[in-house]
């Protein structure tokens, strides 16, 4: 009994995962869409959002945890 729980664990992992990715895939597509928009109507600039973009990366980059 413990194997076919193991092993429907497995395939009810395996079935979120792939929920996972399918939002990511459509969460992606929403942001790129709303990003295209906002600079076709010249909202921002493609090199505002690269900075922004760069920004928000450098901050995310540090340790969230203090270093004593």
């Amino acid at each position: 009994m413990d194997s076919y729980s193991t092993s429907l664990d497995l395939v009810h992992f395996i079935g979120k995962l792939g929920d996972l990715k399918d939002e990511h895939y459509h969460n992606t597509l929403t942001l790129s869409a709303i990003i295209e928009l906002l600079i076709d109507k010249g909202l921002i600039s493609r090199q505002e959002l690269e900075h922004k973009a760069a920004e928000l990366d450098g901050l995310m980059t540090g340790s969230p945890y203090p270093m004593a």
